[in-house]
């Protein structure tokens, strides 16, 4: 989930996304939510127009933000009587064996308690040398992780395009085969001003997750609920073929 869906004027999408959750969990599909949003929703509380540039800020705004965010999580799947758990990772979390042993065994007695994961990076701790940059690379990372069997990257945009959607002749690609150079597409790198993504980043996140043997869905929070039901939405990157 990228922060531009669930932050400022777009914070009440956080009920349509766990309104689909809670349909998969209700399903008995093991469900984990990578959300960012931590900056971008500290941001209006401590009164700050634009994202900080500066490090000591950006990781205030992600103290305050984090705890807020989690908040309004919570508040919407106490609708459907799911608790949610928290989890926040650094890069070096998942780079070395012991944490990243950590990190998977956490997550899965969680999912065996019926607890929804929600997996953030630890921006708060994070440095600009040691970060994974955007949520995507760590939705990827810790689909990894979990040896999930999908992953699905909602962000404002439906599906990755022939060229920026916004840009005339652009065209939706319904499915990419594992392995595809993606020869013609044009992809955009420009994100939002409060996250830090782009297609650029979720194409790179997609290729990641395919090659770890993940069908990764590509598209928009608004269509969260159409695509966890397994309707023809987004962009489809196919998985590596199972050996």
């Amino acid at each position: 989930m990228g922060s531009s869906s669930i932050s400022g004027e777009n914070a009440a999408q956080i009920a349509t996304l766990v309104d689909a959750l809670a349909v998969c969990h209700a399903s008995g599909t093991e469900v984990i939510l990578v959300s960012s949003g931590a900056i971008a929703t500290g941001m209006p509380l401590l009164r700050l127009d634009d994202r900080p540039d500066d490090l000591a800020t950006q990781q205030a705004a992600a103290a305050v933000g984090q705890n807020a965010l989690v908040v309004r999580y919570q508040d919407s799947l106490d609708r459907y009587g799911i608790l949610a758990g928290q989890v926040l990772l650094t890069a070096g979390d998942l780079e070395h064996e012991k944490p990243r042993s950590n990190a998977k065994r956490a997550m899965d007695r969680l999912l065996g308690l019926r607890v929804l994961p929600i997996v953030n990076e630890n921006d708060t701790v994070a440095t600009h040398e040691i970060r994974f940059g955007d949520n995507d690379r760590l939705a990827s990372l810790v689909a990894e992780l979990v040896q999930a069997d999908c992953l699905v990257l909602l962000s404002d945009v439906d599906a990755l395009y022939t060229r920026p959607p916004l840009e005339p002749g652009a065209e939706r690609i319904e499915n990419i085969p594992f392995g595809d150079s993606l020869t013609g597409v044009t992809i955009g790198s420009v994100g939002t001003g409060v996250g830090t993504g782009g297609a650029l980043t979720k194409v790179a996140a997609a290729r990641h997750a395919t090659q770890a043997g993940a069908g990764v869905l590509l598209t928009s929070t608004g269509n969260a609920a159409r695509a966890l039901r397994g309707e023809h939405v987004g962009t489809w990157f196919e998985p590596a073929p199972l050996h």
